[in-house]
């Protein structure tokens, strides 16, 4: 199994995660533009002016640039949706991550590299030779058991199912991130609460709360205690990832366009390691806890396998937010870099660091670096202790701006 023969597709919501993803290994990103993806309200989405540049730093990388234009559609998203295609065109994005039959249509009709997205909620080979005829890879619905890919998989080789390019159709699926408690991501509650539909990109994320239940004839009450009955734990399938790659699957997905760029570098990261690990035959027990150990320090629910080994009902999370044993504290931004001999400047706005503290800066020229403060230089002197006002400066090795940001890293339980 080489590196080329199983594509590792990382989530892309800034360009400080972009980098990130580089930086990890990812093969592809996906990204959304405008307010005509899944994350309009939860994501600062890049605008229309940013596709070329995406797509550009992308191929400097050699790395696939998908867009994610995955929403329902109504009329009045059509002159976007053009303006958008046109721009994707022009830019060579690599693919369109779409369901909408407007959308497909329109790359169809335009020779745009099309991928169909899980919100088809395909299932079965049957729809798979439906959408080969627009799609040359497929996004399968997220509760489908590894037995089910595997068949479909097996089916698409034997019955030599190609899509537009003439290659068989590829088949990916999510391997970590959030999952919604509706059939792949179709949810209705926010729409029907708030008119905010989550096929919109506009969930208020409604089953992330506590519920009460209620007696209808005795008007008893009873609060549900230690779950959020309808907020699932996290998709995580790196320590079943050997099962999963022998399932057959051509792209792994981590979800994650809201994430910063330390989740998404270091996700991406373990991904891109356990992968190896399986084709090298050095997937071990002893590598899983390691990579589930650096799991756990970025934004997690606390994790399941979804429903690949065929559990019936999900694993609800027990707490809101995240269970991430690491929190991040935001302390300042970059200010200046010294190229000649590689130092970075950065000035405290909030708070305050000694030595010894694990420092992270994001930023798009970066990504995310993460550096334990053995040595910490205040104002141009060695010093223990750093605060508000205060300049610090250490060794990096990328141009340092404002647009970086400077954060301590402590445990979850000291935040």
């Amino acid at each position: 199994m080489k590196k080329s023969e199983v594509e590792l597709l990382a989530p892309v919501g800034s360009f400080d995660s972009l980098q990130a993803a580089i930086n990890a290994g990812a093969d592809a990103i996906y990204f959304g533009v405008e307010q005509l993806n899944m994350r309009t309200r939860s994501a600062q989405a890049f605008f229309l002016s940013d596709i070329k540049k995406v797509s550009d730093i992308c191929r400097k990388k050699k790395v696939k640039a998908f867009i994610t234009l995955n929403t329902v559609m109504y009329e009045h998203d059509m002159q976007l949706l053009h303006t958008i295609l046109k721009e994707v065109k022009k830019a060579k994005i690599d693919a369109v991550i779409a369901s909408d039959f407007s959308v497909i249509s329109y790359c169809n009709e335009h020779s745009i590299p099309l991928h169909i997205s899980t919100q088809a909620n395909v299932s079965n080979i049957e729809s798979v030779k439906f959408f080969s005829s627009y799609a040359d890879v497929i996004v399968l619905a997220r509760e489908l058991t590894l037995k089910q890919v595997e068949q479909i998989t097996n089916e698409i080789k034997r019955k030599r199912i190609k899509g537009p390019s003439g290659e068989l159709v590829r088949i990916e699926i999510f391997v970590h991130g959030a999952l919604c408690m509706a059939v792949s991501g179709k949810c209705y509650i926010s729409l029907h609460t708030q008119n905010a539909s989550a096929n919109r990109g506009a969930c208020v994320q409604n089953c992330r709360r506590p519920y009460i239940v209620k007696d209808g004839e005795t008007g008893e009450e009873l609060m549900i205690d230690n779950e959020y009955i309808m907020s699932p734990k996290d998709l995580c399938t790196i320590d079943i990832l050997d099962h999963v790659l022998d399932s057959g699957v051509d792209v792994l997905k981590i979800e994650g366009r809201t994430k910063g760029a330390d989740y998404v570098q270091v996700v991406t990261k373990c991904y891109r390691e356990a992968i190896d690990a399986v084709k090298n035959g050095t997937y071990s027990a002893q590598k899983i806890d390691q990579w589930k150990g650096e799991l756990d320090k970025v934004y997690n629910r606390g994790f399941w396998e979804g429903y690949y080994l065929g559990r019936k009902l999900g694993e609800w999370t027990s707490h809101p937010g995240s269970a991430a044993t690491e929190k991040k504290i935001y302390i300042g931004k970059g200010s200046k870099y010294y190229p000649k001999i590689g130092i970075g400047e950065f000035v405290i706005e909030s708070g305050s660091l000694k030595t010894g503290d694990t420092l992270m800066v994001t930023g798009p020229k970066c990504g995310m670096v993460k550096e334990k403060m053995e040595i910490l230089v205040v104002n141009g002197l060695k010093s223990i202790e750093a605060s508000k006002g205060d300049k610090i400066t250490f060794p990096f090795a990328t141009k340092v701006t404002p647009a970086d940001k400077l954060y301590k890293i402590v445990e979850a339980s000291n935040a």
